[in-house]
């Protein structure tokens, strides 16, 4: 049982960092600095919530979501840990892993010279991860707040013997209508579409979703920019310790099949997340250690300016 207020004494920073009890009785953190305000569930280590000052919020949660322990947060940034997608070998495991349904212990709060706010989330192997997973390890989740949210998945190997992870950041942007949306950074990079097995290669500058997608980008270290042409909003998407980028958007049908999000909850959001899966499955010895970070960012623009060519004007909101 978490004691709320014991974190609260421990971790809290007066006008800063506080915690309280949200939806279904989870709780989280709140954060306001001088840069941004931001919220995080302790469980699932999910930031739900992450709105530079003077701006919008840049993340976005479905109103249908389950707020219940057991099932996942539809929204935010999702953590997909030890496997991503369905278990390999076996359909009764958690989609995307156990770390987003299983609460994290909070490790440190810090408020930083330069005026971000810094977070680590801890979750280590116990007999309920064993149930899921056979190995030894500590996760430690780094989250930092500032102009930019910068959210880093540390993964230890603390046991005797090696193994194998997938892992994601699966970061759900906030969009004005997902008609309005362009993705650059990622012409020339080949893709399997959804689950298949060939690749493609996207020949294009700019992505323009007008149906389902669900591409998983292999080979790819580039930042992503995401271009909103209602909120003239750019979103920038970089990463670190990361070769497979997914673009997904589940469009009309498959929406209205997710019990946890409204039917037409696919036109308000895009996810390009930072993956290790496919070519890039992360293998860890004894001792050793792999990070998976997302920087995120965003800005708005006025006029019309280039990309690769083509002119893109933004309309007045």
């Amino acid at each position: 049982m978490i004691n709320i207020d014991e974190i609260e004494d421990r971790f809290s920073i007066e006008g800063e960092v506080g915690f309280y009890e949200g939806d279904g009785d989870l709780i989280y953190i709140s954060v306001c600095n001088k840069y941004a305000d931001a919220e995080i569930c302790l469980y699932g280590a999910h930031v739900t919530n992450f709105i530079p000052n003077g701006s919008l919020d840049m993340l976005w949660m479905s109103p249908d979501t389950d707020f219940e322990v057991g099932k996942p947060i539809r929204g935010g940034i999702p953590l997909c840990f030890p496997w991503f997608g369905p278990h390999a070998t076996d359909p009764s495991k958690p989609a995307h892993g156990f770390a987003r349904i299983m609460y994290w212990d909070v490790a440190e709060t810090a408020s930083l010279d330069n005026g971000e706010t810094f977070i680590k989330l801890q979750l280590e192997s116990s007999e309920e991860t064993k149930e899921y997973w056979p190995y030894d390890f500590r996760a430690e989740l780094d989250i930092t707040i500032g102009r930019s949210l910068t959210v880093s998945l540390n993964i230890y190997n603390t046991g005797n013997q090696s193994f194998d992870y997938s892992a994601a950041l699966h970061s759900y942007f906030s969009v004005s209508e997902i008609k309005n949306v362009l993705i650059e950074g990622l012409q020339g990079v080949s893709y399997y579409n959804g689950f298949g097995n060939e690749l493609t290669v996207q020949e294009e500058n700019l992505i323009k979703i007008e149906k389902e997608e669900n591409r998983r980008y292999v080979n790819t270290t580039s930042e992503c920019l995401i271009f909103d042409t209602v909120f003239r909003r750019v979103i920038k998407a970089g990463k670190e310790g990361s070769n497979v980028t997914v673009v997904w958007n589940p469009w009309d049908e498959t929406c209205a099949k997710m019990s946890d999000m409204p039917d037409d909850a696919y036109q308000g959001f895009v996810c390009v997340e930072a993956v290790n899966a496919y070519n890039d499955t992360i293998s860890l010895a004894p001792g050793a250690k792999h990070a998976t970070t997302a920087i995120l960012s965003s800005e708005f623009r006025k006029g019309e300016f280039n990309l690769g060519g083509d002119n893109i004007g933004f309309s007045v909101v």
